[in-house]
């Protein structure tokens, strides 16, 4: 697939990121295996995808290290496709993109929910920092600046919004 990330991106992760699974299909193929879903007809039969398009974007999520194919039958040979760490990582992500479109939605117009899986009981999914547990969705008090291999372009952007508020990393005395 030809790469749609402009040139003055390319060291952006958010752009680096949608090229990996900013794909309609992608994420609801993605959704289908956090599900448990790993036969290429049970995707199928679940997103009414074609079997070209399914091919293409299976192959995709494989060349990106977010899908492992392996073989469960001999005779003839079927494979199913297995979420590698990579791909686990994401489930996050998924999660709060659904999270945030039901949000939108009166409780009674919400076809699916993130439950508990011990008490059935809603969650409410949120993003917070690790290390303190402050929610991120706080664009005041967390924003994005130019990291240590940011380039000129890069540091330039953050230069301008006034957020070159890292320190520099110290140098070692010698």
């Amino acid at each position: 697939m030809a790469s749609r990330i402009r040139l003055e991106d390319r060291e952006c992760p958010l752009s680096t990121t949608v090229q990996h699974v900013g794909e309609w299909w992608t994420l609801l193929i993605l959704h289908d295996a956090f599900d448990g879903y790993t036969r290429f007809d049970q995707f199928q039969q679940s997103l009414n995808i074609s079997t070209s398009m399914l091919t293409a974007r299976l192959k995709t999520l494989v060349a990106d290290g977010l899908l492992e194919r392996r073989p469960y039958q001999t005779n003839p040979v079927r494979h199913e496709y297995v979420l590698t760490e990579r791909g686990r990582s994401l489930r996050p992500v998924i999660v709060a993109l659904a999270a945030w479109g039901n949000q939108h939605l009166a409780p009674e117009e919400r076809s699916m929910v993130l439950v508990d899986a011990a008490t059935g009981e809603e969650a409410e999914p949120v993003v917070v920092d690790a290390r303190t547990g402050r929610r991120l969705d706080d664009s005041e008090a967390f924003v994005f600046t130019a990291g240590p291999a940011a380039g000129p372009g890069m540091r330039a952007r953050y230069a301008e919004l006034g957020r070159d508020r890292r320190e520099p990393a110290a140098r070692p005395h010698i």
